[in-house]
């Protein structure tokens, strides 16, 4: 069996540079969900998922990475769009998306990794701009959103729903607005799903993650209260 690396949340570095998963992604297990460790885990490729305790940390081989230029806008989304039927805001309810994205059910799905605990780590990070909502209404109803972390030019995707039909993929859509019109490089989708293949996400290696992640980590994190990117 493969050796484990087990997380000294006080050791520097925190994930050394020559940890390696095993063959489903996991690196590492253990440690905490701090801001200096998430921040550290997210800067080389790493991620939180499926809270214990222990926390267990994932860098799968290969990553799903969706490219904002190619990011495939469905016909049905296209005509929803054209119905303005929703109002959509950027870093209003944080607590409120993230508390969905707990609660509602995912296919595919058993359960949630998102406990008290992630919820937490993330509102936290919210509060440094360095974590992010998409929250999308229909009337004064929140009825679908996301949630990631943005460093650099790089935005890690980390969870997303919808109360009503595609109200998750018209969140989506105006985040790659917004990203486009800020020249970041990917969304890091973490691991394959069907949804995400079909708008537009492809497979990568890991190898090639991490090089297109050091570059995007060449300029400064955009780390203040995003703004709805079509005004």
């Amino acid at each position: 069996m493969k050796y484990i690396y087990w997380v000294d949340s006080l050791s520097n570095p925190v994930f050394p540079p020559d940890l390696e998963p095993d063959r489903d992604g996991l690196i590492a297990a253990g440690g905490e969900l701090s801001e200096r460790v998430l921040i550290e885990a997210y800067s080389k490729g790493i991620f939180p998922w499926y809270n214990g305790p222990p926390v267990m940390w994932f860098s799968p081989d290969p990553r799903l990475l969706l490219y904002p230029d190619d990011f495939h806008i469905p016909a049905r989304l296209v005509r929803l769009l054209r119905r303005q039927t929703f109002t959509v805001r950027f870093d209003y309810d944080f607590s409120r998306v993230i508390a969905h994205c707990a609660e509602v059910p995912r296919k595919g799905d058993a359960g949630t990794w998102i406990d008290p605990q992630f919820e937490a780590a993330y509102t936290r990070l919210h509060r440094l701009h360095l974590a992010h909502s998409v929250s999308v209404y229909q009337g004064d109803e929140l009825c679908g959103g996301l949630y990631g972390v943005s460093l650099g030019r790089a935005f890690f995707g980390e969870s997303m729903f919808s109360l009503k039909a595609n109200a998750s993929k018209v969140a989506l859509f105006y985040l790659v607005e917004w990203l486009k019109k800020e020249n970041f490089h990917f969304i890091d989708c973490q691991v394959p799903t069907e949804h995400l293949v079909q708008l537009g996400a492809v497979e990568i290696s890991r190898t090639s993650f991490l090089d297109q992640l050091a570059r995007a980590l060449e300029y400064p994190t955009h780390n203040y209260c995003w703004r709805h990117p079509l005004t």
